[in-house]
Parts: C-alpha cells; sequence; structure tokens
C-alpha cells in the first residue's frame, strides 16, 4: 500500500490579537521598554486545531468551511509559508501553491523570466522547463506580453500564468486556493479540466479550497469540511459533506407557532417547515439542487372560506420576491377543498430548479382581494434555507449561474 503524499497530524495554530495602530508611537515605545510589559493580557485566537488527516497520492481533495473557518491557514501551513504552533505535516512530493494574485511571482521579471525561475524553485532543469514552455504560455494565453514584467499584467493575466506554470511545471503537489475566481469564466472551465486531466492521468494529487460548491462537487474525489479551525466532516460523499456541513449560516428552517400569532377567525397556522424528500422532521437547513425540496404547512381551519389562501411568498437573500405560490394555483376544478380542522399543506419546488444562494420562505395567508392575514414581505413569519451546489451536469457551468433561478430546462433541436 503506498503511504500518504501528505500526513497531518494534530496541527494547531495559534495567532495573538494585538492593539497595533489603536496607541501613539510614544505609547508603544513605552510600553515595549516597560517592565510590566509582560503583565499586559494577550488576547489568542486559534485559527486551527488539532487538525489531522492523510492524503493519498492522486487524490483530488476539496477543502471547504464558511469564511474564517482556517481553510487558508492550513493551506500557508502546507505550502510552508508559516509555521504551525503545534502538530507537524509529512510532504512526499514537491509543491507548488497558487494561494493568491502573484503567488511565487517577481513583479519586476518578464512572464518568461518567471516561468523558468519557477521551475528552478521547483527542483527542475532549464532544459525541464524549456520543454513545457511553450505549452504554458498557450494554455495561459498570453503570447504577446511574455516578455512584459508581470507588475504591468492585470489580474486575470497574473492569474492565468500563475495557474499555467503550476499545472504545467510537475509538482507532485498542487495547491488552489479561491484565487481561481479571479478568471473568466472560460479560464476557470478550462483550469478545472486541466486539474482533472493531471490528477487522473498524471497522478499528481490536488487541495482545491473553493467556494464554488458546483465545482467542488464536479472536481473532488473527497471533501474535507472545516468549521471554527476543526475538521467537522471527511469523506468521499462530496455533496453529501457540501450540503449538511454549509447549512450552519440557516438556523431558521422551521417555524412554530409558539405564542399564538396572527390571530384571526379563519387559519391558525401551526408549523411551516423546509423539508428533504421522504422526511417528516428537520435535518438540514442546506440542499443540494439535485433533489426537490417540500415547504410543509400545518395549521386548523377554523371557518370554511371559498376565498381561503393558503402557501408561499419565496425570497432571495436580496430580498427580492421570485415567485408567489398558494393551495389555489391550479384550475379551480382542481382545487383541494379546505376542510374544518387540522390540515398539513405541502408544496414541492422542483429540482433543479433554485439557484446556490440562500433563500427565504414567507407564509402567504388571506381571504382572496379582502383581507390579509400574513402578507409575505410585509407582516408574515419565514423560514429560510440554503442551496449548495448540484447546479447542473454540463461542464459549461462549473461556477454559480447568473440570476436569481439556476432551472435545467429541456431543449430541443430540429434540422
Amino acid at each position: 500500500m503506498a503511504l500518504p503524499i501528505i500526513q497531518v497530524r494534530g496541527i494547531s495554530k495559534r495567532y495573538e490579537l494585538g492593539q497595533v495602530g489603536m496607541s501613539s508611537f510614544r505609547e508603544e515605545l513605552s510600553r515595549l521598554f516597560s517592565a510590566d510589559k509582560d503583565r499586559a493580557p494577550k488576547r489568542e485566537f486559534w485559527a486551527l486545531r488539532d487538525v489531522g488527516f492523510d492524503v493519498a497520492p492522486g487524490s483530488i481533495v476539496g477543502i471547504i468551511g464558511h469564511n474564517g473557518a482556517g481553510k487558508s491557514t492550513l493551506l500557508k501551513i502546507l505550502s510552508r509559508i508559516t509555521e504551525p504552533t503545534a502538530g507537524e505535516i509529512t510532504l512526499r512530493g514537491r509543491i507548488a501553491s497558487l494561494l493568491e494574485v502573484g503567488t511565487g511571482f517577481h513583479p519586476e521579471l518578464s512572464g518568461r523570466e518567471n516561468i523558468f525561475l519557477n521551475g528552478t524553485i521547483l527542483g527542475m532543469t532549464r532544459a525541464e522547463v524549456a520543454r513545457k514552455f511553450d505549452e504554458i504560455v498557450a494554455f495561459a494565453e498570453v503570447e504577446q506580453f511574455i516578455d512584459t514584467p508581470v507588475k504591468r499584467y492585470s489580474s486575470g493575466m497574473y492569474v492565468r500564468l500563475a495557474f499555467a506554470v503550476a499545472a504545467h511545471l510537475e509538482p507532485e503537489i498542487l495547491i488552489i486556493d479561491e484565487v481561481l475566481a479571479v478568471g473568466d469564466v472560460g479560464f476557470q472551465r478550462k483550469c478545472l479540466g486541466k486539474m482533472q486531466e493531471v490528477s487522473e492521468h498524471d497522478g499528481r494529487t490536488i487541495l482545491f479550497v473553493s467556494h464554488n460548491m458546483n465545482a467542488v462537487e464536479r472536481l473532488c474525489n473527497r471533501c474535507i469540511a472545516l468549521k471554527a479551525g476543526r475538521v467537522v466532516a471527511d469523506g468521499t460523499n462530496v455533496a453529501e459533506i457540501v450540503r449538511t456541513s454549509l447549512g450552519g449560516g440557516v438556523q431558521s428552517c422551521s417555524w412554530t407557532n409558539t405564542r399564538d400569532e396572527w390571530p384571526n377567525e379563519w387559519f391558525r397556522p401551526d408549523r411551516m417547515t423546509v423539508l428533504e424528500p421522504g422526511t417528516r422532521s428537520v435535518a438540514t437547513t442546506a440542499f443540494d439542487n439535485t433533489a426537490a425540496i417540500r415547504v410543509v404547512i400545518e395549521g386548523e381551519v377554523l371557518r370554511e372560506h371559498p376565498g381561503l389562501q393558503v402557501g408561499i411568498g419565496l425570497y432571495n437573500s436580496g430580498g427580492e420576491l421570485l415567485f408567489w405560490s398558494t393551495v389555489r394555483d391550479a384550475a379551480e376544478s382542481a382545487w383541494q377543498h379546505l376542510p374544518r380542522g387540522r390540515v398539513r399543506l405541502e408544496c414541492t419546488v422542483p429540482a433543479r430548479f433554485l439557484n446556490e444562494g440562500a433563500y427565504r420562505a414567507d407564509l402567504f395567508l388571506g381571504l382572496y382581494h379582502k383581507l390579509w392575514i400574513c402578507e409575505p414581505g410585509v407582516s408574515a413569519p419565514s423560514v429560510s434555507f440554503e442551496i449548495q451546489g448540484g447546479l447542473s451536469d454540463s461542464p459549461f457551468w462549473v461556477e454559480r449561474r447568473p440570476g436569481a433561478l439556476g432551472p435545467v430546462l429541456p431543449w430541443s433541436i430540429t434540422v
């Protein structure tokens, strides 16, 4: 059995939070030479806490988590940019890192000179770099600027050349942070294809940090989720880890009318919930859009009325109304009777309909053209949820789609 190409054992990273910039230069000098300087309390922040895992050669590992989870700190430690406070790392191969725009480039050198410089840093001979040179330049699409100092490059040109160098100069381990988000959509797709190629055909190992969950699901065969500096999930079911680990930003996936709010004589709302298919209780606040989601409204019809409307208004994270939907959406002949007594109303938002992002469903309750009881967007209880990943099976959608929705619609071609 092959040894892991990366071994991480008990890695922790502590930072001391100071008050730099909050006092005058004279005060800082006084504090520096004061006999009591060590008595001042120090505030500590642990970016990583006891992180450990192994990575097999040829793996593509996605590292995910909300902002501040410790992803970039971990990559900087693996790249030897910073040292851990505790723990140890074993690396069995050369590393190339893209952690931010311009990593590893000297701004005064030309693109050509930086290619050879990076190759030398990776331990390659000039002849080895020369063999790859034309391929690197063609991939980066910077032929006419290759002898221009890179300080004059746009951020997109910088990233294109940096990725091309890292991907073509044959490091055994390639570490990539969110830097690819700088490039255009076409180049992002090209980069993802190249990463898959070098992993599958050349057996190289890739660590990939991104907030683009569709790209993580498509590219990675393993996922590690971080939260508050700790590993909270690690496995090969990437879509499941994305769905369960990134739902922490939404805390109100279920609403219960505990205080008997919105009193009226027609309908008493008791509970509203967003659920996965086939479940009857809340298990997550994040959903993959490859499956339908259900919005369930439970309550009691107190008095029958032909104009009674019960439904939802769905809003995106910016507060924009996406649609209203009620039990009276269909033709009148298809309406179901709302009898007096307890009822459970359920609507299904179809799979492949919502885009990645956060959403809010408000209760829609009233009498048609007569009375609002709960007006969506104005005075209504709500539940929230997130859509993460699974935007499309098409290789042309490697990032979040533009627009409020992300449906996969049927197309036909007639010739």
